[in-house]
């Protein structure tokens, strides 16, 4: 469950590139810990992100989480399905597709390099099995 074309943090956010821009969740590990997720709170499009910062909370039935930023970068979309101001707030998203339709911000890149700073699967799983 720890795809390979992904970068991760040790705070078990992901992050998949995508030319300039990058789509940011959290892994299917964290959504397992969280437990069900009923509350995900986003910056707004446009919002500066810095590596490492907190950018976001997800609430879950058992606690609430921050969300930090594996790269700096600004906000260009976030996923509408997860605002709970929504027609169709679905943030159960995060449990079910954490690495699909559970993305939740799109970022541009300021300095593409931080990404060499990140873990690839296979460091990532190590960290998984050492919490687990």
């Amino acid at each position: 469950m720890i795809p390979q074309d992904l970068k991760y943090t040790d705070e078990h956010e992901w992050i998949r590139l995508n030319g300039e821009n990058a789509e940011v969740g959290i892994t299917h590990f964290a959504q397992q810990q969280l437990g069900d997720i009923v509350y995900v709170e986003l910056p707004a499009v446009g919002t500066s992100l810095t590596r490492g910062q907190t950018f976001g909370v997800v609430e879950s039935v058992k606690t609430v989480s921050d969300l930090y930023a594996p790269v700096t970068g600004e906000v260009v979309e976030v996923n509408p399905e997860l605002l709970s101001e929504a027609d169709d707030f679905k943030p159960e998203l995060v449990n079910d597709d954490p690495f699909g339709q559970g993305w939740m911000v799109r970022v541009r890149l300021t300095d593409p390099s931080e990404l060499a700073g990140l873990l690839d699967a296979a460091a990532y799983k190590k960290i998984t099995e050492e919490a687990g």
